[in-house]
């Protein structure tokens, strides 16, 4: 089974559906009377150390419930008392146990920037996501052609959001680029067959260019992997399943921020600007 497809089967269903209770128009209204985007790129670079982006997941197709009665508000405002850049909320309802309302309530709850983590394939999702408080949108290369990629690449940063374009292989990074990414996701988990592939972050990560940030999302499960990201040249971690199911998700975060840090110290810094060059003597280092 093709799980990407099933889900995007999924979630043009109930975009149908929220399109029926929700005019474009009402949508549009009120995300342009909310307060202009947090700046998530500001957020996500050239900071002390690789950032955290801690995720609210309630399930996941590969896991099944993780931590489904858990209160959104609360799990986020426990991320940024850890040092979290940012939190991840996932909306997608049918596999994910998602919903916009726990966008809602972790824009309440924290002053960080919020990512909807959804399937998105369609403007009127960011429009939901800008109305419902969102800062980031997730966008993935391999749910989208290239000619809607693009479009909703533009969309998104003329709405005021940042797109994080998620991307598999080397050449979903050139569509990526090709579409103005500023800021790549490398997903070590294949949304075809779920299977994780640990070392695709290592792998991609020199074909992004200095002036994108990089995240290396799925796969982390503690301090180790955060340091072997950040030694391969990673900006922040996208963490779901390992923070949303401690015991001390605070805790959880703080040591996953505290290894970031301990490993830019150990690093020699670059000689200039943010970034070792790619291909050069830096290369693989944390970016600063």
């Amino acid at each position: 089974m093709d799980v990407l497809a099933t889900i995007l089967d999924s979630v043009r269903g109930e975009l149908r559906a929220r399109k029926r209770q929700v005019p474009l128009e009402v949508l549009v209204r009120q995300a342009l009377s909310d307060p202009p985007r947090r700046d998530a790129l500001d957020a996500l670079r050239c900071a002390d150390g690789v950032r955290v982006i801690a995720e609210v997941k309630r399930a996941s197709p590969s896991q099944g419930a993780l931590s489904p009665s858990a209160d959104a508000a609360t799990l986020a405002a426990a991320y940024q008392c850890g040092g979290a850049a940012a939190v991840s909320v996932l909306t997608q309802q049918r596999y994910f146990c998602g919903d916009l309302s726990d966008l809602d309530a972790v824009r309440s709850a924290v002053d960080i920037p919020v990512l909807r983590k959804d399937f998105i394939i369609d403007e009127y999702q960011l429009w939901e996501a800008r109305a419902h408080g969102a800062d980031l949108v997730l966008l993935i290369v391999a749910a989208l052609d290239q000619p809607t990629l693009s479009t909703l690449v533009a969309r998104a940063h003329a709405m005021g959001l940042t797109a994080l374009v998620e991307v598999h292989d080397a050449g979903e990074v050139e569509r990526a680029l090709d579409a103005g990414a500023r800021v790549i996701g490398v997903n070590a988990r294949d949304l075809h067959t779920l299977r994780v592939h640990s070392g695709r972050f290592a792998e991609l990560a020199p074909g992004i260019p200095d002036d994108v940030v990089r995240v290396a999302e799925s796969g982390v499960q503690g301090a180790a992997d955060v340091r072997a990201l950040a030694a391969a040249g990673a900006d922040a971690v996208l963490v779901g399943t390992h923070v949303a199911t401690a015991p001390d998700p605070r805790d959880a975060v703080a040591q996953l921020v505290s290894a970031g840090r301990c490993e830019a110290d150990s690093l020699p810094a670059a000689p200039e600007g943010c970034r070792p060059q790619s291909g050069s003597a830096g290369a693989g280092r944390l970016s600063w």
